[in-house]
């Protein structure tokens, strides 16, 4: 079997793994949001932090939740890698420095996941288990709860309430985000992935000297870095790393992780609304770019030009050749067009097309299918966009599931889809132009360029892959981007949970001959051009300097 062949039949067998269980888990989602139910654990949760589940909140202290919560994230997080170097069990590694705690503080829970630290030899399993692990369960959690709350201001009318934060948080954990990650790593476990609190050991000699390596509860923070779409990875390495990604069936299965929660939630989306053929066209806009952006990276990297390629049949340098050209290609869109960040290969070794495509995939908005929730929500407040456009094109008022998109409406979408380029582009530019940063770059002229662009890109959006040749360890990179991470994160929910309120508080509009019908494939095709047109008109000078340039050179 050729290795062209083996990437498409992975791609198939994706595909139909998904498709599987799309129905099943997105009305399990629907249910969990929708239930009045609690269960006894939950209860005890409620009883321990003091909320009352069935309190209806409107934005603002939803907003509120979202944010105190987070913020105490951040600082027992950052109170847990400043104090390791005297709590028990953390296998003599030295407290983490002021900056770096900061950074991977924040970084954890915007869901970013971005590591400028080798895991393996800066974090023991207090800070690894007992904080990062986590906080990929609770910052997943909180993507989802804020779009169930856009998602009720499209289905609710004349209040403003959006429902309780806390009760979503605590269900998103216990009743989804846990029993998924629960199987997902006793299926890592069974693949090869190691599930211990060994220590470090000696694994053997290595050109005259011992080499060590320590142990850990790999498999189960695996599986919920892939499920919740956080990335961040127990070794350096991460899913390049054979204790985390032993064979190629575990690759396959982590990128299934990685998708499986961000396409279901568009059946949940239906089943919320009232409509299933609404979640079915924002599934069709969501599948047609992931796969476009898929079969796209696939043909870079299996027929980039140039000897070395055509011999090797593929751009093999930085893949690991227990995957190979195409299951790394599939893996490096998943991640990039998730808020994911994991990586398999290193993506600073791809064609420079091939690099171009994986940054692209994050300027997107990471909506294809996008994170755990915020994949979801950016792809709705896209929707308004495109419904808007298409309005302003026949001269009607544009309408959205039954609510009209006034000026407020519009304002509010304006500024979420805004933020995040003003953040990457801006970052970008003064690290380029101050001389201290320049020097962390490992390449010069147009990759390296992409290497700082990609970095702001990836800590903005909160997807946390890195592309690799940048040292990101200095105190200019670890404040600039904890500050890009924790803007990128929070500044759109505030506009999402904004617009949510003003549409909860709307009187249905009914659907005249005149409305445009947005499930049907031409709102899809609507939709997905808009989405590449406003990218494209946002950051194409700053990819023709870097990825673009260096792969038509």
């Amino acid at each position: 079997m050729g290795p062209v062949l083996a990437g498409v039949l992975q791609l198939v067998a994706l595909i139909g793994a998904l498709a599987v269980v799309y129905v099943p888990l997105g009305n399990h989602i629907a249910r969990v949001y929708s239930s009045d139910r609690h269960l006894r654990v939950e209860k005890w949760i409620y009883q321990g932090i003091g909320a009352n589940p069935d309190a209806e909140m409107r934005w603002p202290a939803y907003l509120r939740g979202v944010l105190a919560f987070s913020a105490v994230g951040v600082l027992f997080l950052y109170l847990l890698q400043r104090l390791q170097g005297v709590l028990p069990g953390s296998l003599g590694f030295a407290s983490i420095d002021p900056d770096q705690a900061f950074n991977t503080a924040v970084s954890f829970v915007t869901n970013t996941n971005w590591q400028s630290y080798y895991g393996e030899q800066a974090m023991g399993p207090v800070v690894q288990t007992g904080g990062l692990a986590v906080q990929n369960f609770v910052s997943a959690a909180v993507g989802m709860a804020v779009a169930v709350a856009l998602v009720r201001g499209f289905a609710r009318s004349r209040t403003g309430e959006l429902g309780n934060f806390w009760a979503d948080l605590v269900r998103g954990v216990v009743r989804i985000l846990v029993p998924l990650a629960f199987v997902g790593a006793v299926v890592l476990v069974a693949c090869g992935a190691i599930q211990n609190f060994a220590g470090i050991h000696e694994v053997g000699q290595f050109m005259g000297g011992s080499q060590e390596w320590n142990g850990g509860a790999v498999a189960s923070q695996e599986a919920i870095k892939e499920l919740g779409t956080n990335g961040g990875g127990y070794f350096n390495a991460n899913s390049a790393h054979p204790f985390e990604n032993p064979t190629p069936f575990s690759n396959l299965f982590e990128i299934f992780l990685i998708l499986v929660i961000p396409f279901a939630m568009t059946r949940a989306f239906g089943l919320m609304v009232g409509s299933v053929k609404q979640g079915y066209a924002i599934l069709a806009t969501m599948a047609t770019i992931w796969l476009g952006f898929t079969v796209l990276m696939m043909w870079t990297e299996f027929h980039h030009s140039g000897e070395a390629f055509e011999i090797a049949r593929g751009a093999y340098e930085g893949k690991e050749v227990r995957f190979g050209v195409g299951a790394s290609s599939i893996f490096g869109v998943a991640t990039t067009l998730t808020s994911t960040g994991a990586v398999n290969a290193f993506l600073s070794s791809f064609t420079g097309l091939g690099g171009g495509i994986a940054m692209l995939g994050m300027m997107l908005g990471e909506i294809a299918p996008g994170g755990v929730g915020s994949g979801l929500y950016g792809m709705l407040i896209m929707a308004i966009i495109a419904v808007f456009l298409a309005g302003l094109m026949v001269g009607r008022t544009p309408e959205y599931l039954g609510k009209k998109i006034g000026a407020r409406e519009i304002k509010l979408a304006a500024c979420y889809i805004l933020i995040t380029p003003a953040l990457v582009l801006v970052f970008t530019a003064f690290a380029m132009a101050l001389p201290t940063p320049g020097n962390s770059m490992t390449n010069s002229g147009a990759h390296g360029f992409s290497e700082i662009l990609y970095a702001y890109t990836s800590a903005s959006n909160n997807n946390g892959s890195a592309f690799a040749g940048l040292n990101a360890d200095t105190q200019w990179f670890n404040s600039t981007l904890g500050v890009a991470m924790l803007l990128g994160r929070f500044l759109p929910m505030v506009f999402v949970l904004a617009l949510a309120g003003s549409l909860a508080e709307q009187k249905p509009v009914p659907e005249t001959a005149g409305t445009l019908r947005t499930d049907k494939p031409m709102y899809s095709g609507l939709l997905v051009g808009t989405i590449i047109i406003v990218t494209g008109l946002t950051y194409f000078p700053a990819l023709a300097l870097g990825p673009l340039a260096e792969g038509l050179a």
